[in-house]
């Protein structure tokens, strides 16, 4: 039998080359704030003050600096000396260490019918993570890793109940902008960034507004380095339109904008999951480094990782189905297994063995005891439960969680990040960039508008100013407001990715809702302009509308606040049904339903008052853009009558407004802007509400439903 894993444990140690990362290309002395990190003197002490707190705390054979992952720097074997010791660390009242607890922790989702008991997901999980160390939570699929994951980020979605003691510090705490982070399975980047292009971009966001901008970029290029994406730094990341990096390249760039900062607890959902065995090693063995070296608490769902990498973690929280098997120090796992009756064979890699042992996905397939009679996984894992349930082990672990618990601390501070012009500005730029590139968000909506615009400029080819004129300018001012209008949606699916960035921007702290809206405004609205001016006006000229420069800025303007508005409805729709197929179709509905209560169709005195003249013609905004138009076009002018009625008389383009068009003549066209504009704001106004309302009732309803569980 195996009583333990031959493959080697690594340790942090010193490299006689150079410093693993420095800030801005300084001395090895700016870590700890004595050296110059640039021309500005800017040094990682004096912006984490942490990092010389953690240099100066440093438990015996922990300089700082650690085994190499790219830099190709000698590793040395794991002695128990080396192994960081979290209860030296007590962090500084500025930036204090984290020592995160949680004590039978329990998770239940909604059943998925109508008064369907509750699932349990998590059963009376406890465990802890201390300064310094990486936590794997690892288990077969399906056993709850992402989900404690989410609990201890308190992230959890909306329909899942929790119940249990989390602590940081001893005590229940708000993570901060900077001193946490999550890195999600899934990368959600922009396609149309390059990878250096991404970390400057976050950089410039995360990093403090009285940081110079060249130290940002060194620091930048440096975390890219670290994660070997040099070769890559300008190639774009890539999408649903054009091929970029690779999925694992995707992942090592998502955790390299969480490390910009390098916060006191980093949370890593599947971090391995799409690299090859030697990039999942040199990842982990950079995070690994970066924990021991600055003190920083590491927790990291991993599904199967290699020997290597595996080696690499302090601590082990195997699940299996919701329940604890094990917890404790990694290199203890082998003998509790083999202790078990469930030796690691010679040769195996110690976490394929723990999974295939506790999976019982496939228990027809029997698995391997030392005893008589083989068992299954089932089996196997009652009799582990159980094995650790004793006080060899549980204790130990609630012993350590007493110790933590009391160690106490300064709270946690909000770091420095960006003022709110320099994200505004950033977030701005940023957003221009990725609408100029990518192809789905206007340009093809340009081409599709152009295509319109002739058609309808052909069609309507010199209207002329017949009687039967008024019926066909009322026509082209009508599907210009519809068709173009509509169109709008068409850069709904590109605009969901964007909001896809932004949650898991806004989740991590790096900027606000107000400078996503306002950044997305001042973005789109010159992209909006060209592609209302240019058609606009080839369809303006065709059909020989009203000439004349201020009547046909005013159909531009008008144009151009339209689709403003309209993508403005389609941000709360996004943010509501996330789905782009689903969200395209609720859109053009709800477009739909507008339109037919916008006065063309059905004159205003002739809709039926309940329901769609009150209150639907008055929130449509077809109301106000069409008469609008209407003013623009036939006020001042004057058509033949009808010669079948009235001969030699004329009508003037006011009577026909009043009369015939029904339109409020109350006020001035310019007034019909107005409210195109405020209900442009007003809808921009609604999705900045429902997001923050979303941030602020999820937690609360969350924490009611764990109050009557209990």
């Amino acid at each position: 039998m195996a009583a333990s894993s031959p493959l080697p444990r690594w340790a942090p140690t010193p490299s006689p080359s150079r410093p693993l990362w420095r800030w801005g290309g300084g001395t090895p002395d700016a870590r700890t704030g004595s050296g110059g990190g640039g021309g500005a003197g800017w040094s990682l002490g004096r912006i984490f003050p942490w990092a010389s707190a953690w240099q100066r705390r440093a438990p015996a054979g922990v300089d700082g600096r650690g085994p190499a992952g790219f830099d190709g720097v000698e590793v040395a074997p794991r002695t128990a000396a080396v192994a960081p010791a979290p209860a030296r660390w007590a962090g500084t009242d500025e930036d204090p260490g984290v020592f995160l607890t949680w004590e039978d922790v329990c998770v239940m989702v909604a059943g998925a019918a109508y008064g369907a008991q509750p699932v349990s997901i998590l059963s009376g999980i406890t465990g802890h993570a201390g300064p310094g160390e990486v936590l794997a939570i690892m288990g077969p699929s399906g056993c709850g890793k992402t989900t404690l994951l989410d609990t201890l980020a308190g992230r959890l979605g909306p329909g899942i109940t929790e119940t249990g003691s989390i602590l940081i510090n001893g005590r229940r705490e708000k993570l901060a902008f900077g001193t946490s982070a999550y890195v999600t399975q899934d990368s959600v980047l922009m396609s149309t960034m390059s990878v250096r292009e991404a970390i400057y971009y976050s950089a410039q966001l995360q990093l403090p507004g009285t940081m110079p901008a060249a130290e940002k970029r060194a620091h930048a290029d440096a975390v890219i380095r670290e994660m070997g994406l040099g070769d890559a730094m300008d190639t774009r990341i890539g999408g649903r339109m054009t091929k970029g990096i690779s999925g694992g390249q995707r992942k090592r760039v998502t955790i390299c904008v969480e490390m910009l900062t390098r916060p006191r607890l980093l949370f890593l959902d599947e971090p391995t999951s799409g690299l090859d065995s030697a990039a999942s090693y040199h990842v982990m063995s950079h995070i690994a480094r970066v924990a021991a070296r600055e003190g920083m608490t590491v927790v990291a769902a991993v599904h199967q990782p290699c020997g290597d990498v595996f080696d690499l973690f302090h601590r082990l929280c195997l699940l299996a189905y919701g329940r604890t098997i094990f917890f404790g120090p990694a290199s203890g796992a082998t003998q509790f297994f083999t202790e078990s009756g469930f030796p690691c064979p010679p040769l195996r890699n110690p976490s394929d063995h723990f999974l295939r042992t506790i999976n019982k996905d496939f228990d027809e397939e029997i698995v391997e005891s030392s005893k008589a009679r083989r068992k299954t996984a089932a089996e196997a894992i009652e009799i582990l439960t159980d094995a650790y349930q004793s006080p060899a082990y549980s204790e130990k672990t609630m012993d350590r969680i007493a110790e933590m618990k009391g160690i106490g601390g300064a709270p946690f501070r909000k770091r420095e990040q960006a003022s709110f012009s320099t994200k505004l500005f950033v977030l701005t730029r940023r957003s221009f960039v990725n609408m100029h590139r990518d192809i789905g968000y206007y340009w093809m909506r340009l081409g599709v508008y152009l295509g319109i615009g002739i058609c309808l400029g052909t069609i309507f080819y010199q209207v002329g100013h017949s009687y039967s004129s008024i019926q066909a300018r009322c026509e082209v001012i009508m599907y210009t407001t519809a068709l173009l209008t509509f169109m709008a949606i068409g850069g709904f699916p590109s605009f969901v990715e964007d909001v896809k960035v932004f949650r898991r921007e806004r989740l991590s702290g790096h900027y606000g809702v107000a400078e996503f809206v306002i950044s997305n405004t001042l973005s789109a609205t010159p992209y909006l302009a060209v592609i209302a001016v240019i058609p606009g006006a080839m369809l303006y000229y065709l059909t020989g509308l009203t000439k004349g420069p201020d009547r046909f800025a005013y159909f531009v303007v008008n144009l151009c606040m339209c689709t403003l508005l309209v993508e403005s409805m389609m941000m709360i729709i996004a943010v509501i049904v996330p789905d782009f197929l689903m969200g395209i179709i609720v859109g053009a509905g709800v477009q739909g339903v507008m339109m037919l209560n916008g006065g063309f169709f059905r004159l205003p005195n002739e809709l039926p008052k309940p329901v769609w003249k009150y209150p639907c013609y008055y929130i449509s905004f077809h109301k106000y853009a069409v008469q609008g138009f209407y003013k623009n076009e036939f006020i001042g002018q004057t058509f033949p009558s009808d010669q079948l009625v009235e001969k030699n008389v004329t009508i003037s383009g006011l009577r026909v407004l009043q009369e015939k068009l029904q339109v409020e003549m109350g006020y001035s066209k310019w007034v019909n802007i107005a409210i195109l504009c405020g209900m442009m704001v007003l809808y921009r106004v609604m999705f900045f509400a429902i997001v923050k309302i979303a941030e602020e009732v999820r937690p609360k309803l969350r924490g009611m439903r764990c109050k009557l569980c209990k």
